[in-house]
């Protein structure tokens, strides 16, 4: 199987357990591996033979900035559901990632990194 990395997208959302992180919001940013076959593409040149990254870009900003739900392993796999969906699209593997969690004496982040397939 071959991959379509995309890194760095960030979005302001509203997903978290305590109450305020579901009102004030916060950042969180996605990487995501995409499981596609890009013999086909690599050889016609054309779009319609491999996955349009860009569709999996908007499901990611859409859920990120719509969702409202306690935990980020929920969104995490909400969004690799709907990626899933689209055309060519075997596999994903999201990294999403808590940018500033509301932890007191914690400067770090929190990942969720999961992987599904559509077999």
């Amino acid at each position: 199987m071959d991959f379509i990395e995309v890194t760095g997208i960030r979005c302001y959302g509203y997903t978290g357990y305590l109450p305020e992180e579901q009102v004030l919001g916060q950042w969180f940013e996605v990487d995501l591996i995409l499981g596609v076959e890009l013999k086909n593409a690599g050889i016609s040149d054309n779009l319609e033979d491999t996955s349009d990254y860009r569709q999996a870009i908007a499901i990611v900003k859409d859920y990120i900035q719509t969702t409202k739900v306690a935990l980020i392993e929920k969104l995490t796999e909400m969004i690799a559901q709907e990626i899933l969906t689209l055309p060519k699209i075997n596999q994903v593997r999201i990294r999403l990632t808590k940018l500033a969690p509301p932890i007191p004496d914690f400067g770090g982040q929190i990942t969720i990194d999961i992987t599904r397939t559509n077999y």
